[in-house]
């Protein structure tokens, strides 16, 4: 299939880093729009209609619903998804593979050892 003069200038955008995590990001952001207008929109239920079960506003619901909202909190995602019965799963991926990929440091204390202080 040929490109079109879009899929072109994407192409060369991408190529530079800091606009290819823009994209990235702004893909997430309509990723989370999409799927809470979606689940709305299936439960039967208008942005008002599903404020009122949340104690919130019409425009909250839009607000969560824009793809250019970045300001989600896990505890109202939560409630959104308990008021449509869903659930909220977050997924961390790693960008690319790494040779020395840990989780925690190999050893070493993370706790510094208590001692007991004196009281006065």
């Amino acid at each position: 299939m040929k490109k079109t003069n879009f899929d072109l200038y994407l192409d060369q955008q991408l190529k530079d880093p800091a606009h290819a995590r823009r994209f990235q990001e702004a893909g997430e952001a309509w990723d989370v729009a999409l799927q809470l207008a979606a689940l709305r929109k299936q439960a039967g239920l208008s942005q008002t209609e599903l404020a009122r079960k949340l104690r919130t506003t019409q425009q909250q619901i839009s607000r969560l619903e824009s793809p250019g909202y970045e300001g989600h909190s896990l505890s109202m995602l939560r409630r959104v998804a308990r008021a449509l019965n869903a659930q909220v799963r977050v997924v961390f991926e790693a960008r690319e593979k790494t040779k020395t990929a840990r989780v925690a440091e190999a050893s070493g204390r993370y706790r510094t050892k208590r001692t007991n202080r004196k009281k006065a």
